[in-house]
């Protein structure tokens, strides 16, 4: 039975897209929280490198779940859905209408239409995996990964070392082949869903994601990344931003060539994004110029539609 006198606002779309204006001005409007809905947000130390709403941002609105994990943590999708799912009545206590913002595709999946259950990876497996990929690089885990579950090493993107990780983890921990775990069903949830994005043109997002990258150049993402990768080699900071860092740190690439390769990266990563969000036919797209009223008028509807 779904409530529809408690509204999920999704703020979602791809990197540098606006998320953060929007969901701030929703959370304004109808004076209530955000819940972050990024997979890297997460941490504690990287707040430049990762966009992280800046604390002008976060007096602005509450944000829950940004800056609270430390780097060497481990999340997954699984754990944000339990996570969003339990500060979610928090947040309907105070307003009818709750935001979640984020660009990472599986959280925002696994809260909106839940997630599969998938054994909990004990710390010794996870070490195992860790160790291999360290030792031998992605493509050790990749053999076996092959070994264990090869319908998944078919599909999987070989790039997304953290999928790849993941894949291999549950496999050795559940004792089958995580492909065999994946139901694809979708749960029902007991609110209102009103999912919403900035679209803008290819040439406008990677404007701005070129941008963003001369910005956090700008605040320090250098010194920030150094301060990051001091505390150890984490996959955290396995992303966009500090993996080019990284090869700066060790010479493998000069300054010049870094900070263009951030650009690049950002830029497909921002195409991957939108590739995964063509599949939701549930996402409204807004006109970047009328995204906050058209946004809030949607909102207001299905508030509407649930008092009739």
């Amino acid at each position: 039975m779904v409530d529809s006198d408690r509204i999920l606002a999704v703020v979602t779309g791809p990197t540098a897209s606006g998320k953060t204006a929007l969901a701030i001005g929703l959370a304004e409007h109808f004076n209530t929280e955000i819940i972050s809905a990024d997979s890297r947000q997460l941490y504690r130390d990287i707040p430049i490198g990762t966009a992280a709403p800046t604390p002008e941002e976060q007096a602005r609105a509450f944000h829950h779940l940004v800056g609270v994990l430390p780097l060497d943590a481990y999340y997954s999708a699984a754990r944000f859905e339990e996570d969003a799912l339990a500060i979610l009545p928090e947040i309907w206590s105070k307003s009818q209408v709750a935001v979640v913002c984020g660009g990472s595709m599986m959280y925002v999946d696994a809260l909106c239409n839940g997630i599969d259950e998938m054994p909990t990876v004990s710390q010794s497996v996870r070490e195992y995996v860790l160790n291999m990929l360290d030792a031998h690089g992605i493509e050790a885990v990749l053999a076996q990964l092959l070994i264990v579950d090869p319908d998944y090493w078919e599909r999987v993107d070989r790039s997304n070392t953290r999928r790849v990780v993941h894949a291999l983890e549950v496999s050795l921990e559940a004792g089958r082949p995580y492909s065999s775990l994946l139901t694809g069903a979708s749960r029902k949830r007991p609110f209102t869903i009103v999912k919403v994005g900035i679209e803008r043109t290819r040439e406008d997002l990677f404007a701005r994601i070129n941008a963003r990258v001369d910005a956090m150049i700008g605040a320090g993402l250098e010194n920030e990344a150094r301060r990051a990768f001091a505390q150890g080699n984490f996959n955290s900071l396995n992303t966009v931003g500090y993996k080019e860092m990284a090869s700066y740190f060790a010479g493998e690439m000069d300054w010049a060539t870094a900070v263009a390769r951030i650009a690049k990266n950002t830029r497909v990563y921002a195409k991957k994004q939108l590739t995964w969000l063509k599949r939701d036919s549930s996402i409204n797209w807004l006109h970047p110029d009328t995204a906050l009223p058209d946004a809030i008028e949607l909102i207001e509807m299905n508030i509407a539609a649930g008092r009739r």
